[in-house]
């Protein structure tokens, strides 16, 4: 437990960074164009490229390739891990060349002979500049899959850094270069796109020749590793991400349901990504590596329990910020965004997208872990055929929950579906592994729950109080109100779950006393430690 949560904490470090970031690119966002027709144009145009980065970049990719990495190291050494590695690179590269080059013509010959609204036109003409940034990422996410596989974890995950300060230069410096309409201003943001996929690649590069790897032509379509890839990839692209992929298919419905719906929902699911990145994303990332040796090995008791605990710390680490977002959705949105062009009837609307969508928070974070340890097992089809009964489940929802609430409709369809997802992964999980003890699961959730509660009351009294003797105006008592708060609430988690005995809690403590005292021990004595 403590090895590989702390190796998902390095990811989940180098994640919090990229988010931070992330977050103050939304905010830049969201002073530059607010919620208006050019930001949801904009943010439905980087639905389709983005869609493929984070199919591959955070799920189906990595899930199909880092098995079939480890079984050829286990099996034939490391130099011919390394040659699976550059076939499907180079497999990614041609096949997401050609899937951007179809998606050009499609997108041109639409702009070229439809007759589409004004609004949709830039839409389109947005998604063509930022298309070639499909290959490009997916290149990317098969560099972080060789270095994952290589138990390298905490730069890996800080390329998606790339991506941030691409598009805050593109808004801060390059946009006011494009003119003074932000109709021509926007296409910055575009070519910023493109040069942040170059750069999330490069990034990846230097780590990957001190490993060993090494660059030259090798026909992927030869290799059996890359069918091998392929075979597993195609069903996980569905069974990782059909978050993403209701994502994409319900905003385009939502799209002609009125302005203002996507950017903010946009701006809702960024905020849902900072726990999401930090620790679903990170710890599935942390546990596929270690669940595929296990499987290998044909160590099954193992690879349940290790399953069981990683699920378990899952859960106690989700607790306690869907608490903080259930309770403090308001002051966290007009903290990050409420400038500019985004002002209070924006933060109303995104608050009560980011309250229908808590509850996809934990559902979400679940579902990663849960598909990953399918695909450790070499079964792609089980998540595949839940992930498509889910987007069903999505496409019923969105199309109800849109017409009836088009400002929550989106929201609560993707908490409705993942919701779904996750019951029935549990379920199937349970068929394929029958001594998998989901009573482990079960018996600490009260005391869980208990804690969350706790966290969330803390922090709806003390943003009470707050915002009752001192206001919401000024940036200092908003920076108050959102953070003085999540202090107290995290440290009522964390104690009541102490007290009540839960050693998930005893687990991250003593994870963060241990560097904590590592790190001092560093200052005091540095050559001792260079030593």
């Amino acid at each position: 437990m403590s090895r590989w949560l702390s190796s998902s904490g390095a990811a989940g470090a180098a994640t919090l960074l990229s988010r931070i970031l992330g977050f103050v690119r939304e905010s830049a966002y969201a002073a530059f164009m607010g919620t208006g027709p050019v930001a949801d144009a904009f943010f439905l145009a980087f639905q389709i490229p983005n869609l493929f980065r984070r199919l591959l970049g955070e799920g189906a990719l990595s899930s199909a390739f880092i098995p079939v990495f480890k079984e050829t190291e286990r099996r034939e050494g490391v130099a011919a891990a390394w040659r699976v590695g550059l076939a499907a690179t180079w497999a990614v590269l041609l096949a997401c060349s050609v899937v951007c080059a179809v998606l050009l013509v499609v997108v041109s010959l639409l702009i070229a002979f439809s007759r589409i609204h004004a609004d949709t036109e830039l839409m389109f003409r947005l998604m063509r500049w930022m298309l070639p940034y499909l290959p490009m990422v997916c290149v990317a996410a098969g560099f972080i899959g060789m270095l994952n596989a290589r138990n390298h974890f905490f730069l890996p995950a800080l390329g998606a850094t790339m991506l941030n300060v691409a598009m805050l230069v593109a808004v801060w410096w390059l946009a006011p270069r494009f003119g003074v309409e932000l109709r021509d201003q926007v296409f910055a943001l575009a070519i910023g796109v493109v040069v942040a996929g170059l750069a999330q690649a490069g990034f990846q590069v230097p780590s990957l020749l001190a490993e060993g790897f090494r660059f030259r032509w090798l026909n992927p379509w030869k290799e059996p590793a890359v069918r091998e890839i392929a075979r597993r990839m195609g069903p996980s692209v569905l069974g990782v991400a059909a978050f993403q992929v209701n994502t994409v298919l319900c905003q385009a419905f939502a799209y002609t349901h009125g302005r203002e719906i996507i950017s903010s929902f946009n701006y809702a699911v960024r905020l849902m990504e900072l726990p999401q990145g930090v620790v679903g994303i990170s710890l599935a990332t942390v546990l596929l590596t270690e669940l595929s040796t296990l499987a290998a090995d044909r160590n099954y008791p193992e690879f349940r329990r290790t399953l069981a605990e990683g699920l378990r710390q899952l859960v106690f680490l989700t607790l306690l910020p869907l608490a903080m977002l259930l309770s403090l959705s308001e002051p966290i949105v007009r903290l990050l965004f409420e400038r500019g062009e985004f002002g209070p009837g924006s933060t109303s609307q995104v608050s009560l997208m980011m309250l229908c969508l808590s509850p996809s928070l934990l559902a979400f974070s679940l579902n990663n872990i849960l598909a990953r340890a399918f695909y450790a097992l070499g079964d792609t089809h089980t998540p595949m055929r839940i992930s498509l009964a889910a987007i069903v489940t999505n496409l019923v929802a969105a199309f109800v929950s849109v017409s009836l609430m088009p400002k929550a409709g989106l929201a609560i369809a993707n908490s409705v579906s993942s919701s779904a997802q996750c019951f029935f992964l549990f379920y199937a999980l349970k068929r394929k592994q029958p001594k998998f003890d989901l009573a482990a699961l079960v018996a600490p959730l009260r005391p869980m729950l208990l804690s969350a509660l706790a966290a969330a009351l803390i922090a709806a009294t003390t943003l009470w109080a707050w915002e009752r003797w001192l206001g919401r105006t000024g940036l200092a008592v908003r920076l108050g109100a959102t953070f003085v708060p999540m202090g107290l609430a995290a440290a009522g988690y964390f104690a009541v779950a102490t007290f009540l005995g839960l050693r998930e809690a005893s687990d991250v403590l003593a994870v963060v006393t241990r560097r904590f005292r590592k790190s001092a021990a560093a200052k005091a004595d540095p050559a001792q430690t260079s030593g």
